[in-house]
């Protein structure tokens, strides 16, 4: 039940980045952005991690929307502060979306953590 409660988190942030696609006419990205919901229902760590790399892609095209919006205000001569703001704590929250898997319940819940080299060489030691 708190695996699901964290992963309202991630399901958002995916969201986000699906309205913001579907706004810059990448239907495409915004479906995929869409169908992406879907493996967080897959107990599986490459589909944890597939979701974990989007997420942290869409942080890095938050801050890089947020920079072309900024220098299009300045231009302008417009306020651009309230909007770096915004789209500076959406940034953050994509970002935490994604760091939110390495939360040991959600390690536990998609397996992550097993078979790494570091595992196999206690296992053998």
């Amino acid at each position: 039940m708190r695996a699901v409660g964290l992963l309202v988190l991630p399901a958002l942030a995916l969201l986000l980045l699906a309205a913001h696609f579907f706004h810059a006419r990448a239907g495409f990205v915004a479906a995929l952005c869409i169908l992406l919901v879907a493996l967080l229902f897959v107990p599986r760590a490459w589909a944890a991690r597939i979701v974990q790399v989007v997420l942290a892609a869409g942080a890095v095209e938050w801050v890089l929307t947020a920079y072309t919006l900024a220098q299009l205000r300045m231009q302008h001569g417009e306020p651009y502060l309230r909007l770096l703001v915004i789209l500076g704590a959406v940034a953050a929250f994509t970002a935490a979306a994604a760091a939110l898997f390495q939360h040991p319940t959600l390690r536990a819940r998609f397996g992550l953590g097993r078979g790494t080299i570091a595992t196999a060489e206690r296992s053998t030691n």
